[in-house]
Parts: C-alpha cells; sequence; structure tokens
C-alpha cells in the first residue's frame, strides 16, 4: 500500500497546487494588463521621471549668495551627453527657477509656470510631437517642480508602473496568497468528500457480507462511471458465490445417502478389524461432510443478533463432549469468572465454534493432559491443551480450509476454519498461542 502511495500521485494534490498557480498566474497577468493599460494613458516620460527626480536632489542647491541653482553633477552630465535633445525648468514654489536646453516654442510660455505645476503630462500639442512632463521632488532647498522633456530613450514604462504602484499589487497579493492556498485545497478536499467517502466504504466491504453497494449519491459525475462498474462487479461476483456455495451445499447433501449406505452395508459385516477401520473411515467421511455443509451454511448466517450466553454454550460443549476426551486419555475442565455472561450472536453458530476448538485439542492435544475451557468476564473464551504445541510457521495457516498440520492428520482441515469464520461474522477475533508445553485458541466477542 505504501508503495502504491508513493507510486500514485494524489489528486487532491494535483488539483490544488494547479488550481493555486492557475489562479496566481490570473493575479499576476491582471497586475501587468493593468499597467501595460496605464501606460497607454499616462506620460511616455513615466519610465525618466524616476530617473530624473532622483539625479536633481543631489544636484538642486543654493549659491553663497542663497541664489537657487543646479549644480553640473557628474550623473546629470552623463544624462545630458546621453540625450542631446534633453530640456528642463527645475522652479522653486516660489517661482525660483533654473532651466537647461531648449525649451520647445509651444511649451516656452510655461517655462516661468512651472512652478504653479505639481504634477502633470503635456502633449498634444500641434505644434510640436514633443511630450513633456511635470514632477515634484523633495531636495535641500525645499519642494522643486520640474518641467522637461526631450528623452531620446523614454526607457520601459511598464516597469516603471510596476515599481510605483507596488504597494497596490504587493497588498492584493498579500491578501490573495494566503486565501488562494488556504481556501482552493479546502474547496478541493470538499470536491472529493464524496470520493474519499466511498473509498472508505469499499474498504469496509467483506466477503461474506453480501448486498453491500457503494453510494453513487454524492460523489462528482466523473467518478460515477467508476462506482457503478465496480458495484457490477460486486454483482457478478456475488452471483458466482452464491452458486459455488449451493453447489457445495448440494454436494454435500448428495454425500449423506452414499455414506449412510455404506454404513449400513458395514455394519452388516462381520466383526473384525476391517469392518473398524472401515467404520472409523466412514465416521471420518461422514464428519467432514457434516462440517462442509456447516462451513457453507455458516457462510450464509443471518441469525447473528439472537441473544446467547457465552458461558452456557461453553458449559454445555464441555459436558457433550467430556466423554471423548476422556476416552482419548485427557482430563478436562471448564472455568467461569461469572455466572451468565450475555452476548448478541448465533444461537447456532456459536456452540459449532466452541465445539471445534474442544475438538481440535483433543485431536491435536497428544491424547494426555489437561484440556482447560474458560470463560472470562470481559467475554474471551479460552481452549487450553498441554499438547506438544503448534509450530511457528503453521499458526496462522491453520485457519486456512482443509490445512493440516500434518499430512497423516485425521481431520479434514475445516475446525479452525470455521471457527474463524464464525467469529468474523460477529466482528469478533481469534488469536492462538502455542508452544511445546501446550496451545491455547481464545475467541474474544
Amino acid at each position: 500500500m505504501r508503495a502504491a502511495n508513493r507510486l500514485n500521485p494524489s489528486l487532491w494534490w494535483k488539483l490544488s497546487w494547479q488550481l493555486s498557480l492557475v489562479i496566481v498566474a490570473v493575479v499576476a497577468a491582471v497586475i501587468i494588463g493593468l499597467c501595460i493599460w496605464a501606460t497607454t494613458v499616462m506620460s511616455p516620460n513615466v519610465a525618466m521621471e524616476r530617473k530624473i527626480t532622483s539625479l536633481m536632489v543631489g544636484a538642486v542647491a543654493r549659491d553663497a549668495q542663497g541664489k537657487f541653482e543646479i549644480r553640473d553633477t557628474p550623473e546629470l552630465s552623463s544624462l545630458r551627453q546621453q540625450n542631446s535633445g534633453l530640456w528642463y525648468v527645475a522652479a522653486t514654489v516660489d517661482g525660483a527657477s533654473v532651466s537647461y536646453g531648449t525649451v520647445p516654442a509651444p511649451y516656452a510660455e510655461l517655462a516661468d509656470l512651472a512652478y504653479l505645476f505639481q504634477d502633470a503630462d503635456i502633449r498634444g500639442s500641434a505644434g510640436t510631437n514633443e511630450i513633456a512632463s511635470v514632477d515634484n521632488v523633495e531636495t535641500v532647498v525645499g519642494e522643486v517642480r520640474i518641467l522637461f522633456g526631450g528623452f531620446a530613450d523614454k526607457g520601459w514604462p511598464v516597469l516603471a508602473i510596476l515599481a510605483d504602484s507596488y504597494p497596490i499589487y504587493i497588498s492584493l497579493i498579500a491578501i490573495a496568497l494566503p486565501a488562494i492556498f488556504f481556501a482552493v485545497p479546502r474547496i478541493v478536499e470538499r470536491g472529493l468528500a464524496g470520493v474519499s467517502d466511498v473509498a472508505r466504504k469499499a474498504s469496509e466491504i467483506e466477503p461474506r457480507r453480501h448486498g453491500t453497494r457503494l453510494p453513487v449519491d454524492g460523489i462528482p459525475i466523473e467518478v460515477a462511471p467508476l462506482v457503478t462498474a465496480f458495484n457490477g462487479t460486486l454483482e457478478r461476483l456475488e452471483n458466482e458465490f452464491r452458486k459455488r456455495q449451493r453447489f457445495l451445499i448440494d454436494a454435500a447433501h448428495e454425500l449423506r445417502t452414499p455414506i449412510a449406505i455404506m454404513q449400513t452395508r458395514i455394519d452388516g459385516m462381520p466383526e473384525g478389524p476391517d469392518r473398524r477401520r472401515l467404520l472409523a473411515d466412514v465416521a471420518r467421511l461422514a464428519e467432514t461432510a457434516e462440517q462442509l455443509l456447516d462451513f457453507e451454511r455458516n457462510d450464509q448466517a443471518t441469525d447473528l443478533h439472537g441473544t446467547v450466553d457465552l458461558v452456557e454454550i461453553a458449559r454445555t460443549a464441555v459436558a457433550d463432549l467430556a466423554p471423548l476426551a476422556i476416552a482419548a486419555g485427557y482430563q478436562i475442565s471448564f472455568q467461569s469468572e461469572v455466572a451468565s455472561l450475555e452476548r448478541s450472536g448465533s444461537p447456532s453458530a456459536l456452540p459449532r465454534a466452541i465445539s471445534n476448538l474442544i475438538r481440535n485439542a483433543i485431536d491435536h492435544g497428544g491424547n494426555a493432559g489437561m484440556i482447560t475451557i474458560s470463560v472470562s468476564a470481559d467475554g474471551e473464551i479460552n481452549v487450553a491443551d498441554e499438547g506438544p504445541g503448534i509450530p511457528a510457521e503453521h499458526r496462522e495457516l491453520v485457519f486456512e480450509p482443509f490445512y493440516r498440520v500434518t499430512p497423516r492428520s485425521t481431520g479434514a482441515g475445516l475446525g479452525l476454519s470455521l471457527v474463524k469464520q464464525i467469529v468474523a461474522n460477529h466482528r469478533g477475533q481469534v488469536s492462538m498461542t502455542s508452544n511445546t508445553t501446550g496451545t491455547q485458541v481464545a475467541i474474544r466477542l
């Protein structure tokens, strides 16, 4: 299962990260799209505003007489060399100004008024294609307003707008990303909740509980065909299982007649070793047929909700099989922590399970020692013998149908398998502990 989980990708994880990535990409595309749209309505000089204002911060000053001036700094000189058509008018808020370059004639009259504008985009004049801008900057001499234009390379307006609008989109991303990565996985999880519920119910399906089907309601329509196909497979498997059960039950019934005829004929034979061996073989064959019939009948058991007294069932089984145990060379005892212990279960199947445990102890206990049957107050029934024990490699296999520890074993190998089946039908557990001093099998209901 772990290997399968490593090889099979998680649909929840795949959908979550892909949807989150798509939403993030959409948000990023919207931000970039808005910036591109902004370049169509804002000044083409927007990319140069930050550059020229940053240069002016270090260049503006006042001379010894307190007159406003712009010093020729290396950075400003480099900008002038790169842009031969550069012009600007820098003015303080009190009207003092300094200009550089040739101001286009349509804008010449604005040079003396530059101090009145805090921010402006000036274009569309019939007399020039030049686009002018006004921006303001805080300097050592106070607020300075700059009217400028004539850039040969106007830079990347989109990047400038992104840089200027970062408080907006950073805040948007800071709010959106946690919401996306928290909400999308929750939405996907809720969308797949029906699938998880179906998977859980599928894991709870038991082979012997027929008629169980996976629900189709509430699951995504894309998954519904898979569930429907699975239910159809269950239906076909159950039909084939019923055919097998009916065949085995009919075969076990049919065996009764020839076995009875054989026993009658053997009974009429003269006394002797051959007659005794044949009677023993026929008895073993009859017991195998009955166990096979019990095995298949129990597979179809429906009387699982009756009220049974575990103490009384165990005591009766001990009383019925005590003569057989004593004849085989054992001592047998019964112990109970309580006088009565009622449970919900099958009045017909549970006695068979306890009887089979005692018979198994008689058959494999070494024909010596004590067989102890005990009932605890918490509903555990123990059958213990003092035989040679069961090797570790056989302890799980002995509960499989027709499995025998030794090929020469006289049993059919159905006793413990029937016990396990009955207990499983009652949603109980069977456990075994064994060593060289004996074997103990416990049923807990």
